[in-house]
């Protein structure tokens, strides 16, 4: 590094009002104000990312309130992932304004909106222009946040900082869902759940805003191993050449080594991204699950990820090296997704099944995510110290892109669930009310159906029906149907006369007794008066015996069939049109689903399996004696280095 330049002028320590705009430190600050500086930068990302994940919580309920098409909720991710992505590369050139100052006022910017803007969107087009805003902000702060975990975390102790940073996404899904799960049953209505999201994340910014501080260019712009090199950067700070460090820092950053390592764990977050997004829907068109049980199970993995993220930071912390963890978290990530996909043709696999392998891929994906963002900014320590946020703009950057291409796909991919979504609960509704008449119309024919809905008085449909509802012959039904029509007073004469008594007269139809029988029969059955009855009886021994041999045999079963379509008739006309529009297409989209989305599942498990070569051209050693050799040689260089200075 260049030390020639000038002394840079000392900064006054900002104070509480100074503070709101001039945050720079013009002194490394000591662990008790680093730990709460960081604490700080983890409780905003938090608060941002619960405002950007609340949408996948609610979905169900949101697509109801617009009356959205899968398409459109799929395309709300989309728009947000691209102007998050460009939004992270800004970051990048904006950083000279401030990387606090763009995380506490992007924040409150971020919450006012989710409080006020977002519950007053009463269109849909509303709504994804708010949305859009508030994924601007987050994609700036995804590159704001680390930079700052970074400034205040020695890369000896870099792993556990960005475990706890990464619990921002995390725990921000983890309240998503958790605070969905409780209040879902007592407030239904989507808007309620953005007012909580924005009372709660405005009162964390508002804290933001107040206590977040950054280091001064001078100090930030140097890697720093440990606690022991804080005088030795305070030294050199004096005498730090800046402007140079900050030169062609873009050109710097495009290397394999960064730019293949950020597209590396981009592909690798495809299940994430996935999961966050769409757990509810998934788990509702395929499972049957409620959306409250989905943003249960959606807890499972939060916590479990956590775990994982801060318990590995530590751990590569004390032993110094990230690739091995790296390596075995993904391996363990792959293997979750393996038995995952196992599942998706298996509607009834329970609730704490996918608890377990949801927590499995959990648990490997945070192992692998906090040690990958500490030699990630390793990575680009080595490039240019002062180059980090610029690096991680880079990331930021490519990791949007590459989601909203995910997303891309998934509408490619999984066409089945935009039928789910958009069809599948109204006609559970109309299921629900009208199931028998449903039977009827599946066992009758969707398509016969849909004739007879046009014009009621097809022979041919309603034929075809009634065969295959009575399970008669088909010529049987077009005879007994033909008699109906033609002898129907005739019919129902004969129906009025005691069948013991009919039976007697079509044997011996000359016997004058029984024949006066069955007159009394028909006038008082019928109200009819004698002479009436005697001719009905009289034309209705007309009827050839074998069609109403026929008649009498399928007679039954044509009454009781006929009163079924009677019933499917009396279903009011829109419910009817809507069965006969998407019954038949949602009852494909169920059979379709589940290989669908294994596919997709396959698609995010290769691209786990993408992640892992790009693991070996990252900073860092697998061996932690070599780990631990290498900080005892840069300790001893630091202390030679503070002798000198101090002569």
């Amino acid at each position: 590094m260049s030390s020639t330049s000038t002394a840079a002028p000392e900064l006054q320590p900002p104070t509480l009002l100074t503070g709101l705009w001039q945050r720079k430190l013009p002194h490394y600050p000591e662990t008790p104000a680093r730990s709460w500086y960081l604490f700080l930068v983890v409780m905003v990302s938090i608060a941002l990312y619960y405002q950007l994940f609340v949408v996948g919580a609610i979905g169900n309920e949101l697509i109801a309130y617009y009356n959205l098409t899968f398409r459109y909720f799929v395309g709300i991710f989309i728009a947000g992932a691209a102007v998050g992505a460009a939004a992270s590369v800004a970051a990048g050139v904006l950083d000279r304004w401030g990387r606090a100052n763009m995380v506490a006022y992007g924040t409150v910017i971020c919450s006012a909106l989710t409080l006020f803007a977002v519950p007053l969107c009463t269109t849909k087009e509303a709504y994804l222009a708010v949305y859009c805003l508030i994924s601007v902000v987050e994609g700036a702060v995804l590159v704001a946040t680390p930079a700052l975990v970074r400034d205040f975390s020695p890369q000896l102790g870099r792993a556990s900082a960005m475990g706890f940073w990464t619990l921002g996404p995390v725990l921000g899904a983890l309240v998503t869902t958790e605070l969905s799960t409780l209040t879902l049953d007592e407030h239904p209505d989507w808007q309620f759940h953005y007012r909580l999201c924005g009372v709660i994340c405005l009162t964390i910014s508002i804290l933001g805003l107040i206590g977040l501080r950054e280091l001064s260019p001078a100090l930030r712009d140097q890697i720093m191993v440990s606690m022991r090199d804080k005088a030795l950067i305070e030294a050199r700070a004096r005498g730090l050449n800046v402007s140079a460090l900050e030169r062609d820092q873009w050109k710097q950053m495009m290397r394999f080594d960064i730019v293949g390592s950020a597209f590396g764990i981009a592909i690798f977050l495809a299940f994430f991204y996935t999961i966050v997004s769409f757990l509810p829907v998934y788990l509702a068109t395929n499972f049957g699950f409620t959306t409250k049980e989905a943003n249960a199970l959606g807890n499972w993995y939060w916590i479990s990820n956590a775990i994982g993220l801060v318990i590995t930071g530590i751990v590569s912390d004390y032993l110094k090296v990230r690739k091995p963890f790296m390596l075995f978290g993904a391996v363990m990530s792959i293997i979750g997704v393996y038995v995952f996909l196992g599942y998706t043709d298996r509607p009834g696999t329970d609730y704490y099944t996918f608890a377990i392998v949801l927590s499995l891929i959990a648990v490997g994906s945070g192992i692998a995510y906090s040690t990958w963002m500490a030699s990630f900014t390793e990575t680009v320590e080595n490039r240019n110290p002062a180059a980090t946020a610029v690096g991680l703009a880079v990331w930021g950057g490519i990791l949007r892109t590459v989601v909203t291409f995910v997303l891309f796909g998934l509408l490619i991919v999984v066409t089945a669930a935009g039928t789910l979504v958009n069809y599948g609960p109204e006609l559970q509704v109309i299921a629900a009310k009208y199931h028998t008449e449903i039977a009827t119309i599946q066992k009758a024919g969707a398509e016969n159906m849909e004739a007879l809905g046009k014009n009621p008085n097809d022979v041919a449909a309603q034929a075809a029906a009634l065969t295959r509802l009575t399970g008669a012959p088909e010529a049987d039904i077009k005879t007994a149907l033909s008699v109906n029509a033609k002898y129907s007073q005739e019919l129902a004469a004969l129906q009025a006369v005691d069948p013991a008594v009919l039976t007697k007269l079509i044997m011996n139809p000359a016997d004058q007794g029984l024949a006066a029988t069955a007159v009394g029969q028909i006038s008082q059955k019928l109200n009819l008066p004698a002479d009436q009855a005697a001719a009905r009886l009289a034309a209705a021994q007309q009827i050839p015996v074998a069609d109403l041999a026929v008649v009498s045999a399928v007679g039954p079963q044509l009454t009781a069939a006929s009163k079924q379509l009677a019933a499917v008739s009396a279903i009011p006309a829109e419910d009817r049109d809507f069965l006969a529009e998407h019954a038949s297409e949602v009852q494909q989209a169920q059979q379709d689903s589940a290989d669908q989305w294994k596919t997709w599942w396959w698609i995010c498990l290769l691209a786990q399996v993408g992640f892992i070569p790009f693991i070996f051209f990252m900073s860092g050693h697998w061996s932690p004696s070599k780990a631990e050799q290498e900080a005892a040689e840069h300790n001893e260089a630091v202390d030679r280095e503070l002798a000198a200075l101090t002569k």
